[in-house]
């Protein structure tokens, strides 16, 4: 089978392309031992779980639909909710042409939803999302379920997984050290060019990255700069948060007839910043 090359591919679903990786992945992340030519169909979607690149790969393997996702930051919590989306997608896709009004049920692949997590941050060796975490109380039986598998694929703490699969192990190390070398303050765009020239030197990925080089290094430092750039709007989302729940509060202060320097000490806002509240008032 080609791989399908695109600018929104991420370097996860074009290595993942190859269905013997993706067999060697998933015997590992579920305990399987399907046979490497086992057939397999891929049929990712595009623009469902993720509108700037595909980071995911989904196929049918033995009768089951199979989502596998890959995330570099914290995962989301979200996720059960958009593979709800996913799935739903998907069984519309196979289904065209077929009655789903009729009397006759329509056989359909029992699906599988995982999450191989690779980010900075020190995560669970496996952990279980569910699409009910997110109902509002309510005194019924919850009719729809939806549960995701996360797996902890990052180097150096979940080896245990990695030694199952030498597509993860290779991988995870690449990625580690694309990792390493930011912490060591080189430029993304370098650390990726020279985590590319080492895993080449020591024979990990060394086919798939002979073959895509120039590719990796141009669709890694696409995603990783998406990657910084959500991380930095959300850490300005959450600092924008509580500089209005500071204003709110000193206006409630300044409500309750409180003097100036006891609301800037109670709020951590600035004189002049108080003032300013108090002349809106």
């Amino acid at each position: 089978m080609k791989a399908n090359i695109q600018h929104k591919d991420s370097v996860f679903s074009l290595y993942l392309s190859d269905p013997k990786r993706l067999i060697d992945v998933y015997n590992a992340v579920q305990g399987t031992n399907y046979a490497l030519d086992t057939p397999v169909e891929i049929n990712t979607l595009e623009n469902v779980l993720y509108k700037d690149r595909i980071n995911d790969v989904s196929f049918v393997l033995d009768g089951k639909f199979v989502v596998l996702v890959e995330h570099q930051s914290t995962v989301c919590t979200n996720m059960p909710l958009r593979m709800l989306m996913y799935i739903g997608r998907l069984y519309e896709k196979m289904t065209v042409g077929e009655n789903i009004y009729g009397s006759t049920p329509i056989p359909l692949p029992a699906p599988e939803f995982l999450v191989l997590y690779n980010g900075e941050e020190s995560l669970p060796k496996e952990q279980i999302m569910s699409l009910s975490d997110a109902f509002e109380d309510t005194p019924h039986t919850n009719t729809l379920e939806l549960s995701v598998k996360v797996i902890n694929i990052k180097y150096g703490q979940n080896d245990a997984i990695l030694e199952k699969s030498n597509t993860l192990k290779d991988y995870g190390f690449f990625i580690y050290t694309v990792q390493q070398y930011r912490k060591e303050g080189l430029p993304l765009a370098d650390a990726i060019h020279q985590a590319v020239q080492d895993c080449k030197r020591q024979g990990i990925m060394q086919e798939f990255l002979e073959k895509h080089a120039s590719e990796v290094e141009n669709m890694l430092l696409h995603e990783w700069n998406l990657e910084e750039q959500l991380k930095f709007s959300e850490e300005e989302g959450i600092k924008k948060g509580i500089e209005r729940e500071k204003f709110e509060t000193a206006r409630n202060l300044i409500g309750l007839g409180l003097d100036d320097g006891v609301i800037v000490k109670a709020t951590k806002l600035t004189l002049e910043q108080v003032e300013a509240i108090r002349k809106e008032q």
